[in-house]
């Protein structure tokens, strides 16, 4: 996978990324209820599933961003990946269990829904991080269901370096303007503000209206 490499003298960002990686490390988390009406329906119609669905439309919006495709080559050099891929858990009700996978992303639908569906299918029988992709492009996914949350914090125990969004997303739930669901990003304060992260929600609602009116 290719990637461009960051000069942190030319880089604009490099004084807050020093910052918040060798004073004060932290990750931000935000919780917002977005609008799902549109794919609901767009699943119906076209005899798609939601899951695999909204999976494909948050990598669109994550690999719309640089902040979001960042990460660290095998010389520990500061890069931004030209694609990311997701890394997504699958629940089985018959155990309980989980199998984490990974799809390489394609910014085309129907390719990528098709790749994730042979991936799940591919793996169904096994449980645990059976990881399907060996590059280290990736960001995370995650899913609640059953809950509509409010709020949603995940630690992630590392050296205080880890780069790439953690995305999830609960139940959504019909309300006076339609279905809303509560989606979380949480995102290294080294690549990301508040500023991006609230574009992120707008790129989120702007791709479900690309795939959703088609």
């Amino acid at each position: 996978m290719n990637y461009k490499k960051i000069s942190l003298e030319k880089w604009k960002r490099a004084g807050i990324f020093k910052h918040f990686i060798e004073d004060v490390r932290c990750v931000i988390s935000v919780t917002a209820d977005i609008n799902v009406t549109g794919v609901l329906p767009f699943c119906k119609a076209e005899g798609r599933r939601f899951y695999p669905t909204f999976i494909y439309i948050v990598s669109k919006a994550v690999n719309s961003r640089e902040e979001f495709k960042m990460g660290y080559n095998e010389k520990s050099e500061l890069i931004v990946w030209d694609e990311v891929s997701p890394s997504y858990p699958v629940f089985h009700p018959e155990d309980e269990l989980f199998t984490r996978l990974v799809t390489t992303y394609s910014p085309d639908f129907s390719t990528f829904y098709q790749r994730i569906l042979a991936d799940m299918e591919k793996h169904k029988d096994a449980r645990g991080h059976e990881i399907t992709y060996a590059e280290q492009n990736t960001f995370d996914v995650s899913c609640l269901p059953w809950l509509h949350y409010n709020t949603l914090d995940l630690h992630i125990f590392d050296g205080g370096t880890y780069l790439a969004p953690v995305i999830t997303w609960g139940k959504y739930r019909r309300q006076s303007n339609g279905y809303t669901m509560p989606l979380t990003i949480q995102i290294h304060h080294a690549v990301a503000d508040g500023f991006h992260i609230a574009r992120f929600y707008d790129d989120v609602q702007f791709q479900i209206k690309c795939l959703t009116d088609t």
